[in-house]
């Protein structure tokens, strides 16, 4: 059963993390205060915020399981490893102690995209744990549509996987304990909400209402199976229209869970945005300067990235946005009173900050339980070795557009599907945010250094997308090659990966689509032919035109291979051995001229 309630949680007495900054007093005036010179009598509310876990239950693995922050002793910015929900579990408990009333809450992508201790029983594990944990609500993200809507209610509500059944010793699966909102997810036959689109908690008499609501771009970054006979709308909109319901129903303390979010501009958890938000960029901006002014506060997602800033309300007051980064490694505390008298949040009063979930403290015995017992369901297929490396290979953490396990992926691609009767694939590109994690060299089990297992690379690559290879003519290539830094990637770039041979020049001191130098495009060292046609190989999403590259949805001849998953395993057995490791490419495909940045 979930830890419930929001008042008198008991919780865990434990040693307090390290303190961190915290997001100053807002000294702005509202109608709360309109009413004389008497303190308004208010009630305290904690709300602990979390955001793109994705079944990371163990503590995440390379680059993805750390937090950047300042040491204080040399003022360097230094990588702290953070994350696990058995220590996260710890921190909100403890983060509890001492407060009359607390709500914790999330913005989406609680799920999906999981490493295999989750994604093996589809997700199940990493709802048990929230339960564990006392999660109460949280909006939908994108990677919640992974598998479609049928399966989303069924996180909701339970029930056994209509496939793979039931796991373990449980004859059911009970679903979340928590609401999961949608506010903005309607379906195309009724029109309305698929889930509730906000959820109502009485404070000591005073009633606080959460809407939830995901990006309205889900369809360009899911596959068109998983938000078949579903529409995504505006998120000012949708939101706007809720809070006024919910105003008309005497609800007039507000907050917003919103799968959608922003890029600082500083790198550490707890970098300050500056006045009126100077310090943030990204669809959350406006977002949040459009937002009814009765939402006190906004809790947003999807970025990964860390912040807790204040962005001015269409009045001109400033608000909260915050973000707790990804996969369980921060937490944010926002802090708040309630008018007793008209029910509303008393705006000066809020604090946000964000806190690292530190491993030093003690794991929570419960979530310890859950992991090991999914841990022993999966074992037989997680610890199956597949092949070597010689050091760690970065997925996520580079700071170039070039990753190095970005490129072993899509050689892998192109191994597994340029024979002629497997697609002949020429050129591979693959998305770099389908991989989801680094592999790392130093053993987080007993298979020994350097061992990559099956658990190790499903986290990697765990959508199991089926592969597929169409004829691109080279002048659709050079447009695909456009779209990564120009129409709606062009504020954030999202330069695909490619397969050995393949090679051009991006120059970041030009704008939009002139980035891509036309004339640098080779494959095998010739110049790409504008009228020539090459087969070219690409997840069944990036194929299908998703994260904005329409350019793939016009190629023709399509053949249908072998899943992403099953061809990188491949492509490690055979091109790896206990005496000689994979090396670590030399990321010598794409040319920058100008620098370049992290893309989550």
């Amino acid at each position: 059963m979930p830890i419930s309630g929001h008042t008198g949680r008991r919780a865990t007495t434990l040693a307090v993390a390290a303190a961190v900054s915290i997001f100053g007093t807002l000294a702005v005036p509202v109608a709360a205060e309109a009413h004389g010179h008497q303190k308004p009598k208010t009630e305290d509310l904690q709300l602990l915020a979390i955001n793109d876990f994705h079944g990371n239950l163990e503590p995440p693995a390379g680059s993805s399981g750390t937090i950047k922050e300042t040491d204080p002793a040399t003022g360097q910015i230094v990588s702290t490893p953070a994350g696990g929900v058995e220590y996260l579990a710890t921190a909100l408990r403890q983060a509890r102690e001492g407060k009359r009333n607390s709500i914790t809450v999330a913005a989406g992508d609680i799920v999906g995209a999981s490493p295999l201790l989750s994604g093996l029983f589809h997700d199940e594990p990493t709802i048990e744990a929230m339960n564990k944990l006392g999660l109460d609500v949280t909006s939908v993200g994108n990677h919640e549509f992974d598998e479609g809507a049928k399966e989303l209610l069924r996180m909701q509500n339970g029930g056994c996987h209509p496939v793979d059944g039931c796991f373990g010793d449980d004859n059911d699966f009970g679903g979340a304990d928590f609401q999961y909102l949608a506010a903005n997810v309607t379906s195309e036959k009724t029109g309305k909400p698929i889930l509730k689109p906000y959820w109502v908690k009485t404070v000591r008499g005073i009633k606080v209402g959460f809407i939830g609501a995901t990006l309205e771009g889900t369809p360009n970054v899911v596959t068109a199976e998983g938000i078949k006979g579903l529409k995504f709308g505006d998120e000012v909109e949708t939101i706007n229209k809720y809070a006024k319901e919910l105003k008309h129903k005497g609800v007039n303390s507000i907050v917003a869970l919103i799968h959608e979010g922003g890029v600082p501009t500083g790198a550490t958890y707890d970098y300050d945005c500056g006045a009126n938000g100077a310090g943030i960029s990204g669809p959350i901006v406006d977002i949040a300067k459009n937002l009814d002014p009765a939402i006190g506060a906004i809790v947003t997602g999807h970025t990964h990235n860390a912040y807790a800033c204040s962005i001015p309300d269409p009045q001109g007051v400033p608000r909260s946005v915050t973000s707790a980064a990804s996969f369980g490694r921060l937490y944010t505390e926002i802090n708040l009173k309630l008018d007793k008298r008209n029910g509303t949040i008393v705006r000066p009063s809020v604090t946000a900050a964000n806190h690292v979930v530190r491993r030093t403290v003690e794991k929570a015995p419960d979530m310890t339980e859950l992991i090991s017992y999914y841990s022993k369901l999966a074992a037989p297929i997680a610890n199956r070795p597949l092949g070597w490396i010689g050091a760690d290979i970065n997925g996520r953490g580079s700071a170039d557009y070039e990753k190095p396990l970005g490129d072993v992926i899509a050689d892998a691609q192109l191994a597994g599907l340029a024979a002629a009767d497997k697609g002949g694939a020429q050129i591979a590109f693959m998305n770099p945010g389908g991989i989801r994690s680094d592999l790392v060299y130093k053993a987080s089990g007993s298979e020994g250094d350097g061992v990559v297992t099956y658990g190790e690379a499903f986290t990697v690559q765990p959508f199991t997308n089926m592969m597929q290879v169409k004829t691109l003519t080279g002048a659709q290539i050079i447009q695909l090659l456009q779209q990564q830094v120009s129409g709606g990637n062009e504020a954030s770039p999202k330069v695909l990966q490619v397969s050995k041979g393949f090679t051009y020049t991006l120059d970041l001191t030009k704008t939009g689509a002139a980035r891509v130098l036309v004339d640098t495009v080779k494959l095998n060292g010739s110049p790409i032919d504008p009228a020539g046609k090459y087969r070219v190989a690409a997840n069944e999403f990036l194929a299908g035109g998703g994260d904005g590259f329409p350019a793939f949805a016009a190629g023709a001849d399509k053949l249908v291979g072998a899943s992403d998953l099953d061809l990188f395993a491949a492509y490690l057995g055979a091109n790896s051995s206990a005496s000689k490791p994979l090396p670590v490419p030399a990321k010598d495909r794409i040319t920058l001229v100008g620098g370049g940045q992290d893309n989550h």
